[in-house]
C-alpha cells in the first residue's frame, strides 16, 4: 500500500473521483467528458498549489517517504559498472553505508552513501539507514583509497542520525565520526556531497564534509531531528511541527545561509513520484560540479574548501 501523506489526501481524494467518473463512463453510455476535464484541470491546479506551497514540516514528511528514492537507486542510474566493497578491516561490515568505484561519463569515481530500506526486513538489515562506527570507517577506507588513485568523490547523504546505541558507543561512534570530518576537510581530491533525504546531525556529518554540497529540493539537514529538539526545548516530541517551522533545516533556508550550494529540484509530488527525472535534475549538477573543481589544483581546491567553511554561520576573531 502506498503511504499518502496527510496534506496529499486532499489531491488523492480528487484523483479517485476522477477514475470513478472514467469507469462510469466506460461502463455505461452517459458521456462525462466535460466533467472529467473539468476534475482534471482542478486536480493540476490543486497540486500546483500544495506542491509549491509546502511547510517545513511538509518537506520532513517528504524527506521520509518509505518510497523515496535510495543512494542504490541513484547509483544504478547515474553510474556504470559500479562495484560494492564491504569492511571496514577493523570491524565488520556495515549495511547502513555503501561504498564502492564506478564510472561516471567514463570517469572513474569512489560513491559513498547512507543506504536505508524501503520496507521492513531490509530496514533492519540497513539499520534503518543509522550507520555504526564500521561504517564510517569503511567510507573513509574508501575516500583515502580516493584520493591515493585521484579520483573524485561523490557523497550521498541520506540518514536520521548516527546509530546511538550502546555498542556503536562503545566501538568509538564519536571518534569515528570526529576522525572522518577531519580528513575529508584536507582530502586533496573533488569532493561532491547530496543530500537526498534526511541530512541527520553527526551522523550526515560524516559523509558531508565536501567541496560543494547540494540538496534535493525536499530534503532537510539539521543538528536535531524536529521530535528531537521538541523533546529538548519543550518536553513534547509531539510539537514536531513546531519544531520543524523554527529550525530552518529546508533546503531554501540552508542554501540562504550558504550551508549549501544548490537546490536540485524534484517532480511535482516528490522524487518518488519520477525517479528517472530525479536523477536527470541531479546528473545535470553533479556534471557542472565535477567538471568545476576538476579545473582547480589540489592547492586551489584545498583553499577554497577551507575559504567556504570559513564563510558559514557567524563568529568573531578576539584578540
Amino acid at each position: 500500500m502506498k503511504q499518502i501523506l496527510e496534506f496529499e489526501k486532499p489531491i488523492v481524494n480528487l484523483k479517485e473521483k476522477i477514475v470513478e467518473l472514467k469507469k462510469i463512463s466506460r461502463d455505461s453510455e452517459i458521456d462525462l467528458t466535460e466533467e472529467i476535464k473539468t476534475l482534471e484541470t482542478r486536480l493540476s491546479t490543486l497540486e500546483d498549489d500544495i506542491y509549491s506551497n509546502l511547510r517545513p514540516w511538509n518537506r520532513v514528511q517528504m524527506a521520509r517517504h518509505q518510497e523515496r528514492p535510495t543512494t542504490l537507486d541513484y547509483v544504478e542510474r547515474l553510474f556504470t559498472d559500479f562495484t560494492e566493497f564491504h569492511g571496514d578491516r577493523f570491524y565488520g561490515d556495515d549495511e547502513a553505508i555503501v561504498a564502492g568505484v564506478a564510472f561516471y561519463k567514463t570517469k572513474p569515481v569512489t560513491v559513498i552513501g547512507h543506504q536505508r530500506g524501503k520496507a521492513t526486513k531490509e530496514n533492519i538489515r540497513r539499520n534503518f539507514g543509522m550507520p555504526h562506527p564500521e561504517g564510517y570507517r569503511k567510507a573513509l577506507r574508501h575516500m583515502k583509497q580516493a584520493e591515493k588513485f585521484n579520483r573524485p568523490i561523490v557523497s550521498f547523504i541520506d540518514t536520521k542520525g548516527a546509530y546511538p546505541g550502546k555498542a556503536a558507543e562503545e566501538r568509538g561512534q564519536s571518534e569515528a565520526i570526529a576522525k572522518n570530518l577531519v580528513e575529508m576537510a584536507g582530502l586533496t581530491v573533488p569532493v561532491v556531497c547530496i543530500v537526498i533525504g534526511e541530512g541527520g546531525s553527526g551522523g550526515a556529518l560524516g559523509l558531508g564534509v565536501g567541496d560543494h554540497i547540494h540538496m534535493l529540493e525536499n530534503s532537510t539537514y539539521s543538528v536535531i531531528s524536529p521530535e528531537g529538539a521538541a523533546a529538548l526545548l519543550w518536553k513534547d516530541a509531539s510539537l514536531a511541527q513546531k519544531a520543524a517551522e523554527t529550525m530552518k533545516i529546508t533546503s531554501y533556508d540552508l542554501q540562504e545561509f550558504g550551508v549549501i550550494d544548490t537546490i536540485i529540484p524534484e517532480p511535482k509530488g516528490g522524487a518518488h513520484r519520477n525517479m528517472e527525472k530525479q536523477a536527470e535534475n541531479i546528473d545535470l549538477v553533479l556534471e557542472q560540479s565535477l567538471k568545476t573543481l576538476g579545473s582547480y589544483t589540489e592547492e586551489e581546491l584545498l583553499e577554497k574548501r577551507w575559504e567556504k567553511y570559513k564563510q558559514i554561520g557567524d563568529y568573531a576573531e578576539s584578540e
